[in-house]
């Protein structure tokens, strides 16, 4: 008789889509937000506390793209990693940007608060007629569009304006081959994010936040914006100095500024259009992300496998043994030789192995022959630069 598959706890904080959560089997996996003893952590937008994750996790999944929430540095220094969902939300986001140039460019906005002010009483379709010329905009066809950042989002913005008739000019420096790929021919590339700012009638930024990208468009970039530049942020507020797009609007250095961020500094500015955070709030993105965050857990506490973590390397092999361990450790010299010395000395046969790294990280899968006892796990884990090690024991389908 088989032993019985192991059961995988998962500690669940926010509202997580039903669909998603139905892909963990009710027979091995136990659901809620009251788990405890966790052996993974599923959130959304919870500020997640170093002291709320237990000595049990072994992994943490976003169910959306941003990390800000959670300590990813205090995880890597456990050998945890931190999944999100890249890409699961695009289509989300990519509709509003479209929708918020389309605010910006026809005043949408001012013109539905000017005819809500009117209230009723005679002459209100003279009054109608009267006021809709200030609020007269432009068309979008034959302007450029200025993208920063060009990943799952920012392609497809782009490809969206290429195909209402704009002008695309794209900037990123780190750029995939497989989005460079996904790329339209039609965009062009700038050199610089100034060059773009310069040369644009829109700039949507879609970066992550990182130290490099905070305040990345500042009061020095935004006094070579042309006065009639919109710029949009639905990446993350802290991208854009708050400070200088207030004096910016009223220099006339910018016609508008449309953000998914609301904040206190520019509440009541007329020139600002702010969203309270709406970017991903779509049932089928909410669900897009629970489905891809969920697959990616089960497949690491399942199989080892990684796929989107921000802080690993994406590491996948064929399961050709039901003897599996799988080690986090730091990027180190003789970390590999060490390890499988110290399985070989406990006689043990290395059937196959992966090892990959990622900055300061690095992860390996090896399937053994034959089992490896808590002896030979305690060994490897008392090699300095070990993070964690755990065996994965095959589960029958």
């Amino acid at each position: 008789m088989s032993a019985a598959p192991p059961k995988y706890r998962i500690a669940v904080y926010n509202s997580i889509s039903a669909k998603g959560l139905e892909r963990f089997p009710a027979s091995r996996y136990v659901v809620g937000k009251e788990v405890s003893a966790p052996d993974a952590v599923l959130l959304r937008s919870h500020a997640l506390a170093v002291s709320e994750i237990a000595e049990s996790v072994k992994a943490i999944g976003r169910a959306g793209t941003g990390v800000n929430n959670i300590p990813v540095e205090a995880a890597s220094r456990r050998g945890i990693p931190v999944f999100n969902a890249p890409g699961a939300n695009a289509n989300a986001v990519k509709e509003l940007v479209i929708a918020g140039m389309l605010l910006a460019a026809r005043n949408v906005v001012d013109a539905v608060e000017y005819v809500n002010s009117l209230g009723r009483g005679a002459h209100f379709d003279k009054r109608v007629e009267e006021g809709k010329k200030q609020f007269a905009g432009f068309e979008l066809p034959g302007r450029t569009l200025g993208v920063v950042g060009l990943g799952a989002i920012g392609g497809l913005v782009a490809d969206a304006a290429i195909k209402l008739g704009m002008k695309v000019l794209g900037y990123d420096p780190e750029i995939t081959v497989d989005n460079a790929w996904r790329l339209p021919s039609a965009v062009k590339r700038a050199a610089s994010i100034d060059e773009v700012i310069r040369a644009s009638d829109f700039v949507t930024l879609h970066v992550p936040l990182v130290d490099k990208t905070r305040h990345l468009v500042d009061a020095r970039r935004l006094a070579h914006a042309p006065a009639r530049l919109v710029l949009l942020n639905f990446a993350r507020d802290a991208i854009v100095d708050e400070g200088a797009v207030a004096k910016a609007l009223s220099d006339g250095h910018l016609r508008r500024y449309v953000t998914d961020f609301p904040s206190e500094k520019l509440a009541g500015n007329p020139n600002v259009i702010a969203l309270p955070h709406l970017g991903a709030s779509t049932e089928e993105a909410e669900e897009n992300c629970a489905l891809m965050v969920v697959d990616q857990l089960r497949a690491f506490l399942e199989e080892g496998t990684i796929a989107n973590a921000v802080n690993f390397p994406s590491v996948e092999m064929a399961r050709e043994s039901p003897h599996r361990i799988a080690i986090a450790n730091a990027n180190v010299p003789n970390m590999l030789g060490q390890i499988s010395t110290t399985m070989a000395q406990a006689g043990l046969n290395i059937h196959n192995m992966v090892n990959k790294s990622k900055g300061e990280m690095a992860y390996t899968l090896v399937d053994l022959d034959s089992a490896a006892d808590a002896g030979l796990v305690e060994r490897i884990a008392r090699i300095p630069g070990v993070l964690s090690i755990r065996g994965i024991p095959r589960i029958e389908p």
